[in-house]
């Protein structure tokens, strides 16, 4: 059974938009913070943005003022609206749910969806 599955990757010009959405569980909708990190090839897994079940955020300062994430209570999803890209933002975005405001160790995690941005 999948719990967390993500969609909306896709290959988009500098300064585009783009939203990725991840639909989880019921459970891991109602218990737990979920949220978004990237990873570019050949760096680190970087923390992107959360959002508590109550529905406080968490932003990672390259990304504040560019993408926004909100939860969707209809469909357990949660989304990761990205506006302003650049190509720096270029990596495989990864779905995660855990306990930690900012998802330290989260538990859960997602396939990942590609998100490509040309210059």
């Amino acid at each position: 059974q999948v719990q967390v599955a993500e969609s909306g990757g896709g290959l988009v010009q500098a300064g585009d938009s783009l939203r990725l959405a991840c639909a989880v569980s019921t459970r891991i909708f109602n218990s737990y913070t979920t949220g978004w990190f990237r990873q570019a090839p050949g760096k680190e897994r970087e923390f992107v943005a959360s959002i508590k079940w109550s529905g406080h955020t968490y932003y990672a300062d390259s990304v504040k003022g560019r993408f926004t994430i909100s939860r969707g209570n209809a469909n357990n999803t949660i989304y990761l609206q990205m506006n302003s890209l650049e190509p720096e933002d270029t990596a495989v975005y990864l779905c995660a749910a855990g306990a930690h405001p900012l998802l330290k160790q989260p538990r859960y995690w997602g396939q990942g969806t590609q998100v490509t941005v040309s210059s």
